[in-house]
């Protein structure tokens, strides 16, 4: 029985059946709702993983945001994102689907930027020119699936795909779970611990938590197949004014770009396309999101046609695929107990509750606490942040870093029988470190360069 009211049709309550139990629950299968997972399954909670998708990996697989940055601090020249984010990255290199440029190509020498730019593998903050390169990721999307799936499985977490979040259930200003629409009808999973990773912070503007709301550009990713990479760098580096004309005709037929419009792949012959931007679209809207999809695809193929007359190295590329998930950059926002600032980015300011970096950057603790509502973590590019800050600090990485502190955060406080706001931070820290994360709260702890992105040739050598 429905009832109008106005502009609004009042549902009768029915019974929803409860599908599964969690000491945690994760909510959003994306690179934090990811990290968050394996973070509190390897200390030993009890988890479930819930995704509206068919996949893993979120903006970094099926928004297909191909080159995973913001991860090298600048001014201590070091990986300041590691944990669960390098694990990615050396289990799909060792699948021959992540390229990176090892430490001692790291730097300023314009050979190493000639080899290296084009994987979007460079400091792009940096004023200099060339760029410096330094440690970044090129992967391929279904290697990130793969490799998702494969630590889902070893650390038993029970995975549900295509649940597609709808509200969160809170008593007394706790949260003891969520509903999810599925093909089987509404779904109650009910948890000790509930962490939003959605993106759009779904779970915890469901449950009443404080937050804003902000807005930046869209973007339709998309591949290009065919594509003689070889020919285009040596036109680029070769004839760089004919270049530079026809790269700027390509941005205006885009409406919208970075600098650099495609990227290469760990698979040949295929570039990604972080493009094309649309600004000014709400990504939590129907409408908006169906405007942003209808007019990237314009875009794309009017790229497609005019890059085959005039771009050496793309006379015979065809369109391979659009990215299925849209690329929203910030929607809702929360208002934590720690909101983080633009002058905190700036000023790298530290926190002694410091549970991740960035770029060049820390994030205490209370940027994942809601105010009010108990039980939830947030963790993500929704985090507690100021517009202005998120769109500085809202990359893969630091998400990741985010995700992993969140985990192991759950699994802490279900340990010690305490809220996850009343955590002992200096446990997490600790845990964070022993697994191989950095969570920035020591100034003075330099970490090793990985083995794996060491020059092995030139150490054996030597």
């Amino acid at each position: 029985m429905h009832t109008k009211i106005n502009d609004w049709i009042q549902e009768s309550a029915h019974d929803v059946r409860i599908a599964a139990t969690a000491q945690v629950v994760v909510v959003g299968g994306g690179p934090a709702g990811l990290s968050a997972a394996v973070a509190a399954a390897r200390n030993g909670a009890e988890v479930i993983l819930l995704e509206r998708y068919n996949h893993l990996g979120g903006l970094a697989a099926g928004g297909m945001v191909l080159v995973l940055d913001d991860m090298w601090d600048s001014h201590r020249q070091e990986i300041s994102v590691r944990g669960n984010c390098m694990t990615m990255i050396e289990r799909m290199a060792a699948l021959g689907l992540a390229m990176f440029p090892k430490d001692h190509e790291w730097g300023g020498d314009p050979e190493m930027y000639k080899r290296w730019a084009r994987w979007g593998t460079f400091d792009f903050h940096s004023k200099t020119t060339p760029h410096p390169i330094c440690f970044a990721a090129a992967f391929d999307p279904d290697g990130w699936k793969r490799v998702a799936l494969e630590m889902v499985a070893e650390l038993g977490i029970k995975l549900r795909l295509h649940s597609w979040f709808s509200r969160t259930l809170v008593e007394d200003g706790k949260v003891k779970g969520v509903i999810c629409d599925t093909k089987n009808g509404r779904e109650a999973i009910l948890a000790d611990v509930v962490i939003d990773t959605t993106g759009d912070l779904d779970v915890a503007a469901s449950a009443g938590a404080p937050h804003t709301g902000g807005n930046y550009i869209v973007t339709t990713v998309f591949r290009l197949g065919g594509v003689d990479t070889e020919t285009a760098e040596r036109f680029e580096q070769e004839e760089p004014e004919k270049f530079a004309e026809i790269d700027r005709q390509a941005k205006r037929v885009l409406g919208g770009s970075w600098a650099y419009w495609w990227l290469k792949t760990p698979l040949p012959g295929i570039v990604w396309c972080n493009c094309p931007h649309i600004p000014g679209l709400d990504g939590t809207k129907v409408e908006d999101l169906t405007l942003a999809e209808v007019k990237g695809r314009t875009h794309i193929h009017a790229l497609v046609d005019y890059v085959r007359q005039n771009m050496p190295g793309f006379e015979n590329c065809h369109v391979i695929d659009v990215a299925p998930q849209t690329g929203v950059r910030q929607t809702r926002l929360l208002e934590g107990e720690y909101v983080m600032t633009k002058e905190d980015l700036a000023q790298r300011t530290r926190f002694d509750d410091s549970i991740a970096r960035g770029r060049d950057y820390y994030m205490p603790y209370g940027v994942l606490l809601p105010k009010v509502i108990d039980n939830l973590l947030v963790a993500g590019r929704h985090y507690s942040a100021t517009s202005q800050a998120q769109k500085m600090s809202r990359e893969i990485p630091p998400c990741m870093a985010m995700g992993e502190a969140a985990g192991v955060a759950a699994a802490v406080a279900l340990s010690s029988g305490v809220t996850v706001r009343n955590v002992d931070v200096a446990t997490v820290q600790r845990l964070l470190l022993a697994q191989g994360a950095d969570p920035g709260h020591d100034g003075s702890a330099r970490l090793a360069v990985p083995p794996f992105i060491r020059n092995t040739a030139a150490q054996e050598a030597a």
